[in-house]
C-alpha cells in the first residue's frame, strides 16, 4: 500500500520522509488540497529506477533489431571492438 501524506508534512515533518524513503526504497505520494501532487523519494532508489527504464530501452532497442535482421554474429562485433582498441 503506498504512503501518502499531505504537502505539509514536506515543511513540518521533512526528515522524517526521507528516513522513511531511505529505508524503504520506496516512494511517498504527497497531495496537495487533497489530490495527489507529487512523489517523493531517495537518490538512490531514483537513480535506481531511471537505470531500468534506461535498460528496458536498450532491451526494445535490441529486440527490434533482432526483427528487423540488423544483427550481426557477437564475433565480428567482438573484433570490431577489439581493433577499436589496438
Amino acid at each position: 500500500m503506498p504512503t501518502i501524506r499531505p504537502s505539509s508534512d514536506l515543511r513540518n515533518k521533512y526528515n522524517e520522509i526521507s528516513e522513511f524513503c531511505h529505508k524503504y526504497e520506496e516512494p511517498v505520494y504527497i497531495t496537495k488540497n487533497g489530490q495527489g501532487d507529487l512523489a517523493v523519494m531517495s537518490i538512490e532508489t531514483y537513480e535506481k529506477l531511471v537505470g531500468k527504464f534506461e535498460l528496458y530501452k536498450l532491451l526494445d532497442e535490441g529486440i527490434e533489431a533482432v526483427k528487423e535482421q540488423k544483427v550481426r554474429p557477437f564475433r565480428d562485433a567482438l573484433d570490431d571492438i577489439q581493433k577499436g582498441l589496438s
